[in-house]
């Protein structure tokens, strides 16, 4: 099947405390959320502009959604790795995977979010 789009178009990262996860993203990449609620399901959702490449997502609390460490693993843009690693651990997560390069595609790193999550970052090759 040929798609005339990108397959990913949503995401959704599962949370026990959505307050305490909305302060920590918002403290990690500035990140403002919009709260609602879906299919009985607490959300917070990602900013998102048309106008810029990318998809985006929420924060999603509710019986269906378990924060892990083992599940998918989403990448998130940072122009400054080890700055948002910092930012990170400040804000009760922890680093699971330090900036190593990727050669021609730039950087990468994860930690753990304030849910258990495993969370990673690209910072794109100069």
């Amino acid at each position: 099947m040929i798609s005339k789009q990108n397959p990913v178009v949503y995401f959704e990262i599962p949370v026990t405390d959505l307050d305490r996860a909305i302060r920590f993203y918002t403290a990690v990449f500035g990140f403002t959320f919009e709260k609602t609620i879906i299919d009985h399901n607490e959300m917070a959702l990602f900013p998102l502009s048309d106008a810029l490449p990318g998809i985006s997502g929420a924060l999603a609390k509710g019986e269906i959604y378990n924060p892990t460490l083992d599940g998918v693993v989403l990448y998130f843009h940072s122009d400054a790795i080890e700055k948002t690693l910092e930012k990170a651990i400040a804000n009760g997560g922890a680093a699971l995977y330090p900036k190593t390069s990727n050669g021609e595609l730039g950087f990468v790193a994860e930690f753990k979010d304030s849910e258990g999550n495993r969370i990673a970052l690209h910072q794109p090759a100069d």
